[in-house]
């Protein structure tokens, strides 16, 4: 695949810093902040596959890049990152082309559009919630806490809340009110996501945990049955002590 200019445009150099990602200049001197992971050979050429912080690949070749990154393409070797493609692979994910681009998190008090969403690297927890449910609003604070608990410098698990409020004022306020700091699927995605995944269970508060193939690993519902959020939450609580 050809190096072109929106792709180097929207992996620009981000604010913090990572020790897997490195500046990359191309030859029209754009910098890009990008993780190498991979180097094939492509008649004659070298070909780097690198990673943007949204966890999308690109493909670069060595004609592409300034002549000093055009060298260190050309010397890379595949234990100098200590994971090589096998980083690209864990990145990869059934729920990316829905969710990137597509995601909020709560920015004092306002949800903000995410620029540099890190996505698990084993688990998904999606909360189907609403502002309006009684129930939810009574569960919210239990899973709350467990974020606070088990998120922090923890890459395993991401929540992401897909809303059934029809306002975005309403979802908004819910999220300030709880202190909801995890993703927000934004309201005009949910949907598309709901038809694309159709996880099981008609009724809030529902959470459903997958892996990041999308494989169901538990669920508020068993059958018709419903056994609500917490025996989700726990399962998952279970599964990061391993």
């Amino acid at each position: 695949m050809k190096t072109s200019l929106p792709l180097w445009i929207g992996a620009l150099l981000a604010s913090s810093a990572c020790a897997e990602f490195a500046n990359w200049t191309n030859s029209e001197g754009r910098t890009a902040e990008l993780e190498l992971v991979s180097v094939t050979d492509e008649s004659g050429e070298k070909v780097g596959q690198f990673r943007m912080r949204t966890g999308r690949t690109t493909s670069i070749k060595a004609s592409g890049l300034s002549a000093d990154d055009a060298k260190r393409l050309d010397e890379w070797k595949s234990d100098e990152s200590g994971s090589g493609s096998a980083a690209a692979e864990t990145s990869a994910s059934v729920f990316d082309k829905v969710l990137e681009g597509n995601l909020e998190t709560l920015q004092g008090k306002s949800l903000r559009r995410v620029s540099d969403f890190k996505k698990p690297s084993k688990y998904y927890l999606f909360y189907y919630t609403a502002s309006w449910c009684g129930p939810c609003q009574k569960f919210t604070p239990s899973l709350v806490d467990f974020y606070k608990e088990h998120k922090p410098g923890n890459d395993d698990f991401e929540i992401v809340l897909i809303t059934s409020d029809s306002d975005e004022g309403a979802m908004k306020e819910y999220a300030v009110d709880k202190e909801m700091s995890w993703p927000h699927l934004k309201l005009s995605r949910v949907e598309k996501f709901k038809k694309e995944f159709k996880h099981p269970g008609g009724g809030i508060p529902n959470l459903v945990l997958t892996d990041t193939e999308g494989k169901l690993l538990a669920t508020s519902y068993e059958g018709q049955t419903y056994k609500g959020p917490a025996v989700v939450m726990n399962h998952l609580g279970s599964l990061l002590k391993k």
